[in-house]
């Protein structure tokens, strides 16, 4: 088993028709082969910290998702109630439109708003690349390192594209070492993480992390 890629993986489900007998698969799952986290949506969050009790393994919580077209004070809210509830990690998603439009104050403010709520825990800051131009993922890293988050990620995996080897390299070149790079979105094979993780990224979002880790 490739103990090092599990190290990097997010263990994700996210899928609106998830239900408990399923979250309790995927903490065990993330148990048995040393995921980094599970992902998953607030409302499965107090079950998963006591599955996960005394681990090594993390939750992590979404915040404005998918779209994240929500008000700043309902993101600073969500992030702070997935907080008290026992998140260890937030996965944000920015204000799309906008950036798009140059509201960039705006974004700003947004992503400053869930790193105050998350009180020191971990934030990471969904672009949703497959929306965005060059110039406009370049912006949005840059606005997020200035909010204070600690990564940027590609994409929520329900847009209509998912990581990519040149978007990865983009978003790195971008926040140097100053901030993780987390791909998520069509991450399924040994070779992909391999290669995203070549790429630049420090972080891995997949549903797919038993065959990453067990195939190589």
């Amino acid at each position: 088993m490739r103990t090092d890629l599990a190290a990097t993986i997010d263990h994700t489900l996210l899928k609106p028709e998830a239900n408990l007998a399923q979250v309790q698969q995927l903490c065990a799952e993330a148990l048995e082969h040393g995921f980094k986290t599970v992902c998953i949506n607030r409302v499965w969050v107090e079950d998963a910290r006591r599955l996960l009790a005394g681990s090594s393994v993390g939750v992590c919580s979404v915040v404005g998702f998918p779209f994240g077209a929500t008000s700043h004070t309902v993101k600073a809210f969500e992030a702070a109630e997935a907080v008290a509830a026992g998140a260890d990690e937030i996965d944000m998603v920015i204000a799309v439109g906008a950036l798009k439009q140059g509201s960039f104050d705006e974004v700003r403010r947004g992503i400053e708003s869930v790193v105050r709520a998350s009180e020191g825990r971990i934030v990471k800051v969904i672009l949703e690349t497959c929306l965005l131009a060059e110039d406009e993922k370049i912006t949005a890293c840059r606005l997020s390192a200035e909010a204070g988050a600690h990564f940027v990620k590609t994409s929520t995996g329900f847009g209509s594209g998912g990581a990519t080897i040149d978007d990865v390299r983009l978003m790195r070149r971008t926040v140097g070492e100053a901030l993780g790079v987390k791909a998520s979105g069509g991450i399924r094979t040994t070779e992909h993480a391999d290669a995203f993780l070549e790429a630049g990224a420090t972080r891995l979002g997949t549903s797919s992390g038993i065959t990453i880790v067990t195939s190589g």
